[in-house]
Parts: structure tokens; C-alpha cells; sequence
């Protein structure tokens, strides 16, 4: 079973509509013992990363997700999700985030050309090789933004031009990120999903 993490972090009903129109069985859930037995997770969301962290730590899940991951079990970030992977987020406050790869998530600084919130299509460059990302160079996928993961290059898969280089899939082990929405992506966002799935599988 594919668990989609539920913290009250908004866009699960389109991540489930995804997962079910590429024909795969995952259940929204903040069960500890769900999320422990689960071949693989997700990690959605849309907000503010101290919101995010609070909630993952009042529902006492900062924990079982580390567990989870530990025993080996893929886990997929979306947007916020992905940004609060990193080990601290600046967004409002200082916050501590799920700490599974180095770095820290900055505001995009917006310009006269590049406003703020980063919204819309945008193209992506294959940095680094990962099993997410066969087939994504030069394939365009949709951002809803205002905040990027400053992490070491090592950990950095894809970006997408923004002003900057912004980190559009990040990993590191069995923990996976993708700062756009692959459920709002289309077919190109279906087969990320799909390769994360085959990667559960494996």
C-alpha cells in the first residue's frame, strides 16, 4: 500500500486522483502503524513550512516518517513537502524540518522580470541522473512557489530557470523531492509518479 501522509497540508484529494488514474491503490493516512507498513510515502503539501512542521509534530509524526524511512521505504515530498526535507526552513520563523537532506529553504528574492510567487510552466534541466528522472529533460511541469531548497549540488537531480537555478527534484538515498505539483503536471507528472511507484515496488 502507497500511504499519502495526512497532515492538513492541503492538495490530497489531486495527488489520490493521480495516483488512482495511473491505477494505483494509495489510502490518505496519519496512522502511525499505516504509515510503518506502507511500501512506499508521500508526503504532500501547500502552506508554510512552520505550519507544516507543527502539524507533523503535534500528530506525533516527525518520528514515523524517520522510522519508515529508515527501514527503507520510499518517500516522495511534493512543494512543501519536498521543502521541508531539508534541516531548516526560513520561511516566517527558523524552523527545524525533517532533516533527510542537508540544506535549508530559502525565499526566492523576486525581480522586476520574475515575480513572487513562482507560478506556472516551467522547462527542466537533468542535473543529475536518478530514477525519477529518465525522460524529464527539457519537459515542462507546473510551480506553485515562493520558497526554494538551498541544498549541495549532490543532492540537486533537476532544476528549472527562475532567476536562479531553482531545485526542482532533490535526493538523497531512498527520500525523494519535487518542488513542482507532478499530480497538476499532466503526462509528464503521471510518469514521475509512475517511477516512483515502480520504485516502491522494487
Amino acid at each position: 500500500m502507497i500511504i499519502v501522509i495526512d497532515y492538513d497540508a492541503g492538495n490530497t484529494a489531486n495527488v489520490l486522483r493521480a495516483l488512482k488514474k495511473i491505477g494505483v491503490q494509495a489510502e490518505l493516512s496519519s496512522d502511525p502503524t499505516k504509515i510503518l507498513a506502507a511500501r512506499g510515502l508521500i508526503l504532500p503539501g501547500v502552506g508554510a513550512y512552520p505550519a507544516a512542521m507543527a502539524e507533523l509534530t503535534k500528530r506525533g509524526l516527525v518520528p514515523v516518517i524517520k522510522e519508515a524511512v529508515a527501514k527503507g521505504a520510499p518517500l516522495l515530498g511534493i512543494c512543501l513537502g519536498m521543502q521541508v526535507l531539508t534541516e531548516v526552513g526560513l520561511e516566517h520563523q527558523e524552523t527545524k524540518g525533517l532533516g533527510f537532506i542537508p540544506g535549508v529553504c530559502r525565499e526566492i528574492k523576486a525581480t522586476k522580470n520574475m515575480p513572487v510567487p513562482h507560478m506556472g510552466w516551467n522547462n527542466l534541466t537533468v542535473k543529475h541522473e536518478s530514477p525519477l528522472t529518465d525522460g524529464l529533460e527539457g519537459q515542462s511541469v507546473y510551480f506553485v512557489h515562493s520558497y526554494f531548497t538551498d541544498v549541495p549540488k549532490e543532492y540537486i537531480d533537476v532544476t528549472a530557470n527562475y532567476g536562479i537555478d531553482v531545485p526542482a527534484m532533490i535526493h538523497k538515498d531512498n527520500v525523494y523531492g519535487a518542488q513542482f505539483h507532478p499530480e497538476k503536471s499532466g503526462d509528464v507528472g503521471l510518469g514521475i509518479l509512475k517511477k516512483f511507484i515502480a520504485l516502491c515496488e522494487k
